[in-house]
């Protein structure tokens, strides 16, 4: 069973009431979206999924919950113009939880883990045209060396863009992981498995999972009202600066404006950060997988 990360603590900072209106960002498998839904009697949840799989599961887990909530089958990049074809435009609290979900992870045949047999896949949503395939049989050296230092931070990027090339076509994720191994030295494979940055970068590529939540974040931001939070789960350090980055944009006034002894008010911040939350040591013992979140909470303060 996956188990929501963080689950008690966006709970509790998402500051719900009977009647909020609440959007979750990625429903998954609805781990958090039942608790939420638990807690909002007389409001609204929106949840946002594209994987159908993922979206038939969680019907079944909110129906027996409640019923005030509606699965948007679409990815949160289009989180503005779908709240607004439902003529929402403000909500109470927006929930990020970036990871992938384990039951992706576990179905081989999605082509996510490096550990599991399947064809080259990744992609989050099944109808979209690229995938995991077609970036490692038809990307270039160069194009593959930038999504590999970028993406996954991995220093070997060269070499093993090098090797993917020189044994096209691969067809599978273990096929793809051992020539990963082969292409690294032996002292670093003993490290960790050194496939997991390469799959991260492709996943995020095939995806386009960093522009896709620099869009939503800001988007986010926009729709939440005075009192609500912005509650986002990361799990790498690439997603985490992104948010990290944003939030302090809109939590802070203009550089030139600090040693005045009276701000104007239209340039004073709009949010508050009210903190970073990582897992405590009871649930990383519990779920492996929660490992590397961090928590970022923001508040609007002001319109």
């Amino acid at each position: 069973m996956h188990k929501s990360v963080l689950l008690d603590e966006c709970i509790y900072n998402l500051s719900l009431k009977g009647d909020s209106i609440i959007v979750d960002c990625t429903l998954g498998y609805a781990g958090h979206s039942s608790e939420i839904l638990k807690k909002i009697k007389n409001g609204k949840l929106y949840a946002f999924d594209q994987d159908p799989v993922a979206i038939k599961a969680s019907k079944e887990r909110l129906n027996s919950i409640a019923s005030n909530y509606e699965i948007i089958e679409s990815n949160f990049v289009y989180l503005k113009e779908e709240l607004e074809k439902r003529n929402v435009t403000s909500v109470d609290g927006i929930l990020f939880d970036l990871g992938v979900s384990s039951p992706q992870l576990d179905e081989a045949e999605r082509g996510f883990s490096f550990h599991k047999d399947a064809r080259l896949d990744m992609r989050m949503n099944p109808n979209q045209k690229l995938s995991a395939y077609e970036v490692v049989n038809t990307y270039c050296h160069e194009d593959l060396v930038h999504i590999f230092y970028t993406y996954g931070e991995e220093k070997y990027s060269a070499s093993i863009a090098s090797a993917i090339i020189k044994h096209r076509p691969i067809e599978t994720t273990l096929e793809l992981a051992e020539i990963i191994k082969m292409s690294v030295p032996e002292k670093y494979r003993r490290e960790k498995h050194p496939a997991r940055k390469v799959f991260q970068a492709i996943r995020i590529e095939v995806n386009d999972e960093l522009n896709v939540l620099k869009k939503a974040i800001n988007d986010a931001l926009e729709l939440v009202n005075v009192g609500g939070r912005v509650c986002v789960i990361t799990f790498h350090s690439l997603e985490d600066k992104i948010v990290k980055k944003i939030f302090k944009e809109v939590s802070s006034i203009p550089t030139e404006l600090k040693g005045l002894p009276i701000v104007p008010e239209e340039l004073e911040a709009k949010f508050k950060m009210l903190g970073t939350i990582e897992p405590t040591e009871e649930e990383l013992l519990e779920n492996n997988r929660a490992r590397s979140a961090k928590l970022r909470i923001i508040e609007r303060i002001k319109r």
